[in-house]
């Protein structure tokens, strides 16, 4: 963990409390009835090679060009469920309010149709709210989906805590550094990578505690004068 991700300028009893929040939220008990879900989003851009690369030989690595050609941006959406042993990625065009909304219906109604609440973790961004459920859906429907929700939003300047963000970044390095000409080809590969991180039950095993924080990061927390 690096300090500078740890220690926002601005930091204080807000982020103190949802930092707090979300630690004893992941030293919950695993409980099939609520499954801790973690969720996150970024966007790539797809590439095209405008030369054919030289294969690769004894010795001798594969060689591409540096020019390429811009061929649009897609946005990945990632669930993940550290206590699961499960991660799903689904991409879109775009990362909208309904866009967000269909993820929250996909998350209750077919990644855990038998749960009775889904604890899920993720950042403050304007479109991760209840309200987007209503630009999505008609009022019972929505309500529907936010009544199977229990969400704890990491602080500002705190995706840090955020689990997905780990995996995001797995993501990254063992699958999306190299140019994707397009969706369906970007599709493929996170598909791939999906599977294989699944059938070998990669997860997260967080250890920092509420304990380790007041320690570690006292900085954060309000001066108290007690009489």
């Amino acid at each position: 963990m690096k300090e500078q991700w740890c220690i926002p300028p601005e930091a204080n009893a807000e982020f103190v409390c949802a930092m707090e929040d979300v630690i004893e939220v992941y030293h919950r008990p695993y409980d099939p009835k609520c499954p801790q879900v973690c969720f996150d989003e970024c966007s790539k851009q797809q590439t095209k090679e405008m030369r054919s690369p030289l294969p690769s030989k004894p010795g001798c690595l594969a060689k591409y060009d540096y020019e390429y050609e811009r061929n649009g941006t897609s946005n990945i959406f990632i669930f993940f469920a550290p206590l699961e042993n499960w991660r799903h990625i689904k991409v879109t065009d775009r990362r909208t309010m309904v866009d967000f909304a269909h993820c929250m219906r996909d998350l209750v109604d077919i990644h855990f149709p038998q749960a009775e609440k889904l604890v899920l973790v993720m950042d403050n961004l304007n479109t991760h709210k209840f309200a987007s459920l209503y630009e999505a859906f008609p009022p019972a429907e929505a309500r529907r989906i936010i009544e199977k929700l229990e969400i704890h939003y990491t602080p500002k300047h705190g995706s840090w805590l955020n689990m997905a963000e780990i995996e995001l970044s797995v993501l990254h390095r063992q699958c999306l550094k190299v140019r994707i000409p397009d969706q369906p080809t970007l599709i493929q590969k996170v598909a791939a990578w999906e599977n294989q991180r699944n059938a070998s039950e990669a997860t997260v095993h967080w250890r920092f505690t509420t304990d380790d924080a007041r320690i570690k990061l006292h900085r954060l927390y309000p001066s108290i004068d007690v009489c």
